[in-house]
């Protein structure tokens, strides 16, 4: 049990002794800094329950705790707030406890526990990775490891939209504009070759357009009569009729996208463990519709099209077959998400990482797959995320104005380089021990930049900003722990392993070790919410607090040899925790900058 549920308890038993109430909840809240003490317990909301006035009632339960409670040391009541002092043993003996715990703050996977999917990345195979995309994976890849860390059992996986319209725009214009070229021919990534065919596609479409409407056309029936998008309809329609040569350059091109991602994906430090293919989906849940159909969940319009009603619940109807019996985004999803299922029977629910602009669409399909009778279906997640924006406007494919996700990863780390220059403290650096140490701070500014950010929220990324050694930034998180381990390296052997006993705590420590308890909640809210801002933020928290400490209190210049051995003891586990937090972001430390 941890204090506050002792104090919760305690009070409860107080209340039930003085006043012979039942309380139902205690409030509890940190103590504010310009009072003394530790914990408060909020009297107000007693008055419901308790008659009299709220700093009597305070000085009495405080008396009451001071007497029976050994983790209490004092007590003070200021406009019916009772601030508890928690006396210094309680942290002593907690900071002992978890001192030599490796992964503090983590749950141990209930190998009997039900399975977590969470689905994230999701690209079209028509272009590369760009900054949307860097922001769908990284919350997706996060909130996994959050869900771990929590004990949950997870899979990562993906579907990859590789089929369709906009697939067949970037291989028409490779075959009508390639010149055979490959990316082992031009050395482009492969899937920046496709993406520059799916451009060439909308500037060539755009000529024609203009050249019917110069010649009479309205712009709207030029729009639909322009033969190149002619030709890409075709295209599509050989390669659902399963034609060789379509299919063959489908392949081709697709392999050549695949490769690609699996460049930029390393380059991340995203990871899947499955992959799923919109190829192979799209017909998958054909046959669920038609059992439905069969049990009066969907119903047939005249024109042979299949729909669902689902006005009853606030939404409307939803088409989930066509008229010709081909199968849309809805239908391939909900064939997806059984198929998962049936490959992972241990899953109890799903993650999915998707845009805002995708709300409505997860609020039918997760009603659909309960209306279809699937338990699991209650505990399906959207996580929904704000787009993100760039000092210069929106991002396009089509016009090729998008932030490049490689290009993205190569400017953080050019822009870490040249801040750290300037700062001028990398001297002893091999060029290579330079090159790496660039690499984790821009990514780590990336990451974090990012995940500090409420999912749901818009973001405007700014990748100076993001890459500042100071404020709430990834750079000034990693430099605190690079100097936690400064200190480290400079500690004798005795601070680190000797035994801590009979000391007095600065305040300062004990807010350092309040901040450390309190990481096992913040993980367990973090993946109660799906959020990595709340890891991020508690982990700036946890450094300002370090900062404090390490300006304030003297650590390796400490008078006395325990409370030397404490403070670098206490540095370690601060650094251990922060590694952890930012662990669960993606992000690396260094052991030096």
């Amino acid at each position: 049990m941890d204090i506050q549920d002792h104090i919760t308890a305690r009070v409860r038993e107080a209340v039930k002794k003085i006043f012979d109430a039942d309380l139902e909840t205690v409030e509890l809240q940190p103590t504010r800094k310009d009072f003394e003490g530790d914990i408060t317990v909020v009297v107000f909301p007693m008055l419901r329950l308790l008659k009299g006035n709220p700093q009597a009632i305070g000085e009495q339960i405080g008396s009451y705790l001071e007497t029976h409670v050994a983790e209490i040391d004092r007590f003070n009541v200021v406009k019916g707030f009772l601030n508890l002092v928690i006396c210094d043993d309680y942290y002593l003996d907690f900071f002992g406890s978890i001192r030599k715990q490796e992964q503090y703050g983590y749950v141990t996977p209930d190998p009997e526990g039900k399975a977590v999917l969470v689905e994230y990345s999701s690209p079209n195979t028509n272009k590369p990775l760009h900054l949307g995309h860097i922001r769908n994976n990284l919350l997706g890849y996060s909130v996994a490891e959050i869900l771990k860390a929590a004990g949950k059992k997870v899979y990562k996986t993906q579907i990859i939209n590789d089929r369709g319209i906009h697939i067949c725009k970037s291989m028409l214009a490779w075959q009508k504009f390639g010149n055979g070229e490959t990316p082992e021919s031009t050395g482009l990534k492969g899937d920046k070759l496709v993406g520059n065919y799916y451009v060439i596609f909308d500037k060539e479409y755009k000529k024609e357009i203009e050249e019917l409407v110069a010649g009479g056309m309205n712009r709207e029936e030029a729009a639909r009569q322009a033969p190149l998008l002619l030709q890409a309809q075709e295209m599509l329609r050989k390669w659902e009729a399963g034609d060789e040569e379509v299919v063959s350059l489908w392949k081709t091109m697709n392999q050549w996208v695949y490769d690609g991602f699996d460049i930029t994906y390393k380059n991340l430090g995203v990871d899947f463990d499955s992959y799923y293919y919109e190829s192979d989906t799209y017909l998958l849940g054909k046959d669920v519709v038609e059992d439905g159909l069969q049990r009066g969940i969907f119903y047939r319009k005249e024109d042979g099209s299949v729909w669902i009603d689902l006005t009853d619940e606030g939404l409307d109807e939803k088409i989930v077959l066509r008229a010709d019996g081909t199968a849309v985004y809805m239908t391939q999803d909900i064939g997806t998400a059984i198929q998962r299922v049936k490959d992972h029977p241990d899953i109890g629910g799903m993650v999915y990482t998707v845009g805002n602009e995708q709300d409505y669409h997860f609020k039918v399909l997760f009603l659909i797959l309960q209306k279809l009778g699937y338990e699991w279906a209650e505990s399906l997640y959207h996580l929904s995320y704000g787009m993100v924006d760039l000092p210069s406007g929106k991002m396009k494919s089509r016009e090729g104005t998008v932030v490049d996700a490689d290009d993205l990863i190569v400017e953080m780390t050019r822009t870490a380089a040249e801040i750290s220059e300037e700062l001028g403290k990398l001297d002893g650096y091999s060029e290579e021990e330079k090159e790496e140490l660039y690499r984790i701070i821009g990514l780590g500014a990336l990451k974090y930049y990012i995940l500090k950010v409420d999912p749901k929220k818009r973001i405007l990324f700014n990748p100076e900003e993001s890459v500042d050694f100071a404020g709430n930034t990834g750079p000034f998180i990693q430099y605190t722990y690079a100097r936690i381990q400064s200190i480290l390296r400079k500690a004798d052997e005795t601070a680190h392993h000797s035994d801590i006993k009979n000391i007095v705590l600065h305040e300062k420590e004990k807010e350092l070790l309040k901040q450390l308890e309190a990481f096992p909640a913040v993980i367990s809210s973090a993946a109660e919410g799906y959020s990595p801002a709340v890891i991020a933020n508690y982990t700036y928290d946890l450094v300002k607090e370090f900062n404090s400490f390490y300006q304030n209190v003297s650590i390796l210049g400490a008078e006395e040899e325990t409370s030397r051995a404490f403070r670098v003891q206490l540095a370690g586990k601060v650094g251990e925790v922060i590694a952890s937090g930012l662990r669960l972001l993606g992000i690396n430390v260094p052991e030096r900058m």
